[in-house]
């Protein structure tokens, strides 16, 4: 019975998790539940039945071909043979558990498992420091996974694994995010002395960061002082930074475009808020020390016979949507308003004002403003030249302070004032 048992036959072996459907992905700290299922067509026995999550970003890349000679080729051209690797690994997740109770004592530490369905419950939480996105790109990837392992005393070991997707937010709402960004170039077209004039180019967003199917608005301003026709254009690109034994690799790609009308000789044109919408992408890659993933925003300007005139501006694509309140027309800058003084309220007696005198020193006061043998008619300086009678009283003395109205608003007088000086 027991060699029976030990070469039973498995029939299934499954990983279910509980939150598979959930849309974003796994985050920090969050909790990976599910179970294993296993089916048998009969008793099995088992060392143990275990349960691996982990997690790694890896980067890889040949260094070049190295040309070798052949011992069998007499006199002929060596062969090209792959050079040296360039290799780089960091590990972001490694728990294991064990799925199976401790067996009795006397039965050689296996499990006997009756012919049928078996369902094995786990449960674990995501580490609480940043993990870094899942991605997949062209010289490395980052990857985490779940892997159910069943080991058997006879037969070889079997397994089933699923993969989390893993997302490390971005909130495009940081300040950092929201600022316009803008700039612009000018180039000369032509060579030596046969130059036909210059193309100038100014591109602004509204701001740095924005989501998956987002369409960012491009606003621009194009002046064609060459002989030539050109042609705008805009797209996003993807680039992908990989670092291993001390050396980087590039790869970039673009993702997105679009064509604006062509532009004649001595005109201009005007992209009032042109939009292009983003594709869905793996969100911004900043925080891995293998491998970044960063996205720009390039316009440039198609030139026959000569080479493009382009811009390009920095993009960060996050997972948090901006909200109305932190968004801002760039016409009206980027401001943080703090409303908290409007619950301040004013003292119920105000302080007196200051003594004239510690403001306004005499020989001040003296050579400023000249002396007046009459009272001057206020309504009639102000019909004349309003700077002078600015001037002339810029350095007078402000009226007594008081707490009570001395010209209470039911009687109208008029009287002469003067100042002793």
């Amino acid at each position: 019975m027991a060699g029976e048992a030990a070469g039973g036959k498995v029939k299934a072996l499954a990983l279910v998790l509980e939150d598979e459907a959930r849309r974003g992905g796994y985050s920090s700290g969050d909790t990976v539940s599910g179970q294993v299922l296993v089916e048998l067509a009969g008793p099995l026995l088992l060392r143990a039945l275990r349960l691996e999550a982990t997690g790694r970003a890896w980067a890889a890349w040949s260094k070049g071909s190295v040309r070798v000679s052949s011992a069998r080729a007499r006199g002929g051209a060596g062969r090209g043979v792959p050079g040296p690797r360039r290799e780089a690994e960091v590990r972001y997740l490694d728990i294991r558990q064990s799925l199976l109770r401790q067996p009795p004592e006397g039965e050689d530490g296996l499990f006997l498992l009756e012919a049928g369905k078996h369902e094995f419950p786990f449960s674990f939480q995501l580490p609480q420091e940043p993990l870094v996105t899942s991605f997949s790109g062209k010289y490395g990837s980052i990857q985490y996974c779940v892997k159910a392992i069943l080991e058997r005393p006879v037969v070889p070991d079997q397994s089933v694994k699923r993969e989390l997707q893993v997302v490390s937010h971005v909130d495009v709402n940081s300040p950092a995010f929201l600022m316009p960004v803008l700039r612009s170039q000018e180039k000369m077209v032509g060579c030596w002395f046969f130059t036909s004039g210059p193309v100038s180019l100014s591109t602004k967003i509204e701001r740095k960061g924005y989501c998956n199917e987002e369409a960012i608005p491009i606003y621009a301003e194009i002046e064609n002082c060459s002989s030539r026709l050109i042609v705008p254009k805009a797209a996003i690109f993807q680039t992908q930074t990989y670092l291993a034994s001390g050396k980087t690799k590039t790869f970039r790609q673009m993702l997105a475009n679009v064509r604006g009308n062509p532009i004649a000789s001595g005109s201009t044109d005007t992209w009032n808020g042109k939009t292009l919408k983003i594709p869905p992408v793996t969100p911004s890659i900043l925080n891995c020390c293998i491998i970044r993933v960063e996205y720009s925003l390039a316009v440039y300007i198609h030139i026959p016979g000569a080479n493009k005139l382009m811009i390009e501006l920095p993009l960060v694509i996050g997972t948090i949507p901006c909200t109305g309140f932190s968004s801002r027309n760039s016409s009206a800058g980027q401001f943080s308003v703090d409303m908290s003084w409007l619950a301040l309220t004013m003292p119920e007696h105000p302080e007196a004002p200051p003594n004239y005198a510690d403001v306004v020193s005499q020989e001040e006061f003296s050579r400023h403003v000249p002396a007046y043998s009459q009272p001057v008619d206020c309504e009639e300086q102000l019909c004349g030249q309003m700077f002078a009678y600015i001037q002339e009283f810029r350095f007078q003395p402000p009226p007594l302070y008081s707490e009570i109205d001395p010209h209470p608003a039911h009687i109208e007088e008029r009287q002469s004032v003067s100042f002793m000086l």
